[in-house]
C-alpha cells in the first residue's frame, strides 16, 4: 500500500481518540491494575506509542536514538524478539514514568514519526505505510482494552465510580425482538479474508470449508433470557458444564455474569456509567466461554462454529447493518432493533460472540517472519474464537472475518453469545 494523506489523517485521528478516551480519568485512575489481565491506562498509552517507535522509527530511520531506552523495557508487551520486558502482572506497580511523562512520550513519538515521513524517500514510505496501518489497528485494539480495563478497575471500587454520564436509551423498536432461528444453507463454502484491504494474518488465507445446513438465532441472547438460566439453578447443575467450566464455576464461585450484583430478580449491573438495573432486552455480556456453552446446552442448542458464523453473515445478511460501537460513546450493549424475520441482527457491534471453535491456524497459514509474527500466531493454543466486535470496538476496526480470541474462562471483555443448532 502507498503512504497517503488519508493514512496520515487516520493515524492522527486514532491517536487523538485514545487520548480522548482517557480524558475523564483522574491521575490516580491511570495507575490502577485490579487484576493481571487488566493493564493500567497509563501503560496502554505508553505501549501504543512504543509500538510506533520500536516497529517503525527504530527499524526504518538510520541512526535512530530512542526517546528513553528504559521505555523499551517498560512498554513492551509480549514481543520476545524485542528483548526483555516488564512482567504483565506488575504493570500497576509503576508510579514512573508519570502520566505527564507518558503523554510527553506520545507527543515525541508523533513528532518524530511526522519528521521521518516528511524526509523519507518513496522506498521507505512504501515500507512503512503497511506498518502504520497495522499500528493504527493495534491502537484501536487497545482503545477497546482501555475501556474494558477501566470498567473492571472501577467495578472493584467500593465507590462504584462512573466513567461517563452517557447511558443507553430505550430500544427504538419499543419492545423486545422475539428470538427466532433462521435457516442457513450449508455446502462447500469459502471463509477467511480475501486479499483486498487490511486484515490480520490469522484471518488468512481464504479457504474452503464444508458446512452442513444449520439454524442460527436472529439476535444475541439477552439479559432477560440469561436470567431464566440463573433462575433455573444452572450454576449448580453439573451436567450443563464442561469439566474445566465446572471447576471455574466452583473455584470462582460464579453465580451470574461478571458485573451483575444482587439476588433473585433484583439484579443490577456495573456499567461504565455506573451501577444500574439490568435491561432484560439488551444482550447479555461479560460471559466466559464456559457460561456461553452451558447456556447453549441448557437452551437445547449450541454455539455456532466460526465458519458457520461467518457464512451466516455472508448469506443471510444483517438487518439495520450493525449494532453499537465505540463511536456511540455509550460503551454498553443496546437492545436489538428491527424485525429479525429474515436477516440477522447485531452481528457486528454490541457484544463479541463466543463460537464453538478453538483458535487454531487456517489451512495454509504462514506466520509472518520477525517480531510481528508474534502478534497472533504464537497464541494459537488453548483459546476460543469470538466474532463480531462490541460496543467498545471502533467501527473501522471490525469486519466479518475478524477472529478475536481469549482463554475460555475470561469474562472482563464485552463477550456474549448467539445460539445455533443443527437443521433437521
Amino acid at each position: 500500500m502507498e503512504f497517503t494523506t488519508a493514512l496520515r489523517d487516520r493515524y492522527a485521528a486514532t491517536r487523538q481518540t485514545t487520548e480522548r478516551l482517557c480524558s475523564p480519568l483522574e491521575t490516580e485512575d491511570y495507575v490502577i491494575q485490579a487484576m493481571t489481565d487488566v493493564s493500567p491506562p497509563k501503560w496502554h498509552l505508553g505501549h501504543t506509542a512504543w509500538f510506533f517507535e520500536r516497529v517503525i522509527l527504530q527499524e526504518h530511520q538510520p541512526g535512530y536514538r530512542p526517546c528513553d531506552e528504559r521505555y523499551y523495557y517498560v512498554f513492551n508487551s509480549y514481543y520476545q524478539s524485542f528483548g526483555d520486558r516488564l512482567r504483565r502482572d506488575i504493570r500497576g506497580t509503576l508510579s514512573r514514568p508519570s502520566v505527564t511523562e507518558v503523554y510527553a512520550y506520545r507527543k515525541a513519538v508523533d513528532e518524530r514519526l511526522a519528521s521521518m515521513l516528511e524526509k523519507a524517500d518513496e522506498r521507505t514510505l512504501a515500507a512503512v505505510a503497511p506498518l502504520i496501518e497495522l499500528g493504527i489497528h493495534h491502537e484501536q485494539q487497545h482503545q477497546e482494552l482501555l475501556l474494558t480495563d477501566i470498567k473492571y478497575n472501577f467495578a472493584t471500587s467500593a465507590l462504584r465510580p462512573a466513567y461517563t454520564g452517557a447511558r443507553p436509551g430505550p430500544s427504538a423498536s419499543g419492545g423486545s425482538v422475539p428470538a427466532a432461528f433462521l435457516h442457513c444453507r450449508g455446502g462447500l463454502v469459502e471463509v477467511g479474508h480475501a486479499d483486498k484491504g487490511f486484515a490480520w494474518d490469522n484471518e488468512r488465507p481464504r479457504h474452503k470449508a464444508f458446512i452442513a445446513d444449520f439454524d442460527i438465532m436472529n439476535r444475541p441472547v439477552t439479559c432477560g433470557e440469561y436470567r431464566e438460566f440463573i433462575r433455573d439453578g444452572a450454576y449448580t447443575e453439573t451436567l450443563l458444564w464442561l469439566s474445566d467450566g465446572w471447576e471455574a464455576v466452583t473455584a470462582q464461585q460464579w453465580r451470574s455474569p461478571l458485573f451483575w450484583e444482587g439476588v433473585g430478580d433484583e439484579w443490577q449491573v456495573m456499567t461504565l456509567s455506573g451501577l444500574r438495573t439490568i435491561d432484560a432486552e439488551e444482550p447479555v455480556s461479560h460471559l466466559s466461554f464456559y457460561e456461553a456453552d452451558a447456556y447453549a446446552r441448557w437452551a437445547g442448542a449450541r454455539l455456532p462454529t466460526e465458519e458457520e458464523w461467518e457464512h451466516a453473515f455472508a448469506t443471510l445478511g444483517a438487518e439495520n447493518g450493525e449494532g453499537t460501537f465505540l463511536e456511540a460513546e455509550i460503551f454498553h450493549p443496546r437492545p436489538a432493533t428491527g424485525s429479525g424475520d429474515s436477516k440477522l441482527l447485531q452481528m457486528l457491534g454490541d457484544v463479541w460472540e463466543w463460537t464453538g471453535s478453538a483458535y487454531r491456524p487456517y489451512p495454509g497459514f504462514r506466520q509472518a517472519p520477525g517480531a510481528l509474527g508474534e502478534y497472533n500466531g504464537k497464541f494459537m493454543s488453548g483459546q476460543m474464537v469470538l466474532r463480531g466486535g462490541s460496543c467498545a470496538t471502533p467501527r473501522s476496526h471490525i469486519r466479518p472475518t475478524y477472529r478475536n480470541f481469549f482463554q475460555p474462562e475470561k469474562r472482563w471483555q464485552f463477550t456474549g453469545l448467539r445460539l445455533a443448532r443443527d437443521h433437521n
